[in-house]
């Protein structure tokens, strides 16, 4: 065993799920600014035949961006921060090292995989549960190897205490674990139907209101335990780290963290008001998204508060501007979604565009914004080289920004604009407008979302340049930075 003193972490699978998160985040956002585009101009649905219609791309989309870029986002930052807070490196065991490698590399040609699968039409048709049972199987074992190695290396650390950050990523495995397992049970048609049916086509194991309780079990907690959890994870770690502040209070962490735990799990069913659902289900779900709001804006405010006498850091660190955002965004989101939990907004919220801008709000403003950040601050410890242009990380910042609230505020106006004219009726009782009435009036709103698409990917292409730049012909560094990242 090496001692501290000596102790060199190991970052070969950092890195690869680094290229990933690069790879999928350019295409899963090039895919969502396409399938916008298509809602403003249809005529880009006939692009590629059916491979290249609305329908097909959209679940390519989500997941690309869920399970391919955010994925590979978290386990880049686990593979890197783990060790660091562990004290203990990968290299020290072979078997850990091993299982490391087979969970990337499992991961990338199972992702790739299941995309072709989707762009075919194969699919079980559920939210954030698109992939048919064989993939299901595939997913089972990569999230297992994942556990394996997180808790080998839990079990040889040298620093006795757990961190924060380390628990928000047990919570990861062990909320997606079950909760996928649960909301996939399904039987494939041919076995049922006495070979009639397809082999890679199932059905599930619920049916009805039954399957749909499950799968927003499942869904809204995919939300959870894939968007945030470990994202809070993230930024425990890397705004310290590179502020150089400690966080503001540690019982506060834990306090959030157990409150996320206790109250995320039971908000799911605010996805099925108005449904078939029982009454007491539904207002149990609204209950618990407004609870909601307490543990995440703890987290939110601990982050901030982190920061407390060092705001000048805004001004001199684009990493800092980045967090500091992502914590606002946030806030934004986690009050947000509580407000449409609420029956009474919800009656005019369920189904409109509000819906996507509230969910992009967090994806775009708080998930990818932390995950940018966080590679950013990686890249001149795992590569040994400064960031490559400053310049072009605040470009970045103030232009995705620009977009993220286009995306938004687009949304909001086009969602209650669709909602109050659904309910409009005349003095007869007769509806006012059409179905097609809206989607006239919302077509500047579409439009606007699709120029925040093309901002926001541009602004990740200009990440994705900076960090390639950074890997192969920044200015080498001698010795790792401490806590603010050097940049050129």
């Amino acid at each position: 065993m090496q001692s501290n003193a000596a102790l060199e972490y190991d970052y070969s699978v950092a890195k690869l799920f680094t290229y990933t998160t690069i790879l999928f985040g350019f295409l899963g956002m090039l895919i969502g600014t396409l399938i916008a585009a298509q809602l403003a101009f249809p005529e880009l649905n006939y692009l590629l035949g059916e491979y290249g219609t609305f329908s097909r791309l959209r679940p390519v989309h989500t997941t690309v961006v869920i399970y391919g870029f955010t994925l590979s986002g978290i386990w880049a930052t686990f593979y890197y921060l783990a060790q660091r807070v562990l004290k203990v490196s990968m290299a020290e065991s072979k078997f850990i090292m091993f299982m490391g490698k087979f969970h990337f590399w499992l991961y990338f040609v199972g992702a790739l995989i299941a995309t072709v699968t989707l762009l075919l039409g194969i699919t079980q048709n559920k939210e954030y549960a698109q992939y048919e049972w064989p993939i299901d199987l595939v997913i089972v074992v990569i999230w297992v190897t994942w556990g394996i190695v997180m808790f080998a290396l839990i079990g040889i650390r040298r620093e006795k205490a757990l961190y924060i950050s380390m628990w928000y990523f047990i919570a990861c495995f062990l909320g997606v674990a079950m909760l996928y397992l649960f909301n996939n049970m399904a039987v494939p048609t041919y076995f049922t139907s006495g070979g009639v049916g397809s082999v890679l086509h199932s059905v599930s194991m619920y049916s009805g209101t039954n399957d749909a309780l499950v799968q927003w079990w499942w869904g809204h907690n995919a939300v959870a335990f894939v968007f945030t959890v470990p994202i809070v994870g993230m930024i425990y770690y890397f705004l310290p780290k590179e502020s150089g502040q400690a966080v503001y209070s540690y019982k506060l962490s834990l306090l959030s963290f157990w409150g996320l735990m206790f109250v995320y799990l039971w908000a799911g069913s605010h996805h099925l008001l108005w449904s078939t659902v029982p009454d007491w289900m539904q207002t149990m779900g609204s209950v618990f998204s407004v609870v909601l709001i307490l543990p995440s804006w703890g987290s939110a405010i601990n982050m901030l508060l982190t920061m407390k006498g060092e705001w000048n850091q805004l001004t001199e660190n684009p990493l800092i501007k980045f967090m500091v955002l992502a914590s606002t965004f946030y806030m934004l989101s986690t009050l947000e979604g509580p407000i449409q939990a609420i029956k009474s907004v919800n009656a005019i919220a369920h189904f409109t565009d509000w819906i996507p801008g509230h969910v992009h709000d967090g994806v775009l403003g708080w998930v990818a914004f932390m995950i940018m950040a966080g590679l950013f601050h990686m890249a001149p410890r795992i590569f040994r080289r400064e960031i490559y242009s400053k310049k072009l990380v605040e470009a970045q910042f103030w232009l995705q920004t620009t977009a993220v609230v286009l995306y938004f505020t687009s949304m909001w106006i086009a969602g209650i604009t669709q909602g109050m004219m659904w309910r409009a009726v005349d003095e007869y009782g007769n509806l006012m407008y059409s179905f097609i009435d809206t989607v006239t009036v919302l077509h500047p709103y579409y439009a606007i979302r699709a120029l925040a698409g093309v901002l926001y990917v541009t602004g990740f292409v200009m990440f994705a340049y900076n960090m390639i730049k950074t890997m192969s012909s920044s200015r080498a560094l001698s010795e790792e930075p401490q806590f603010r990242s050097p940049m050129a």
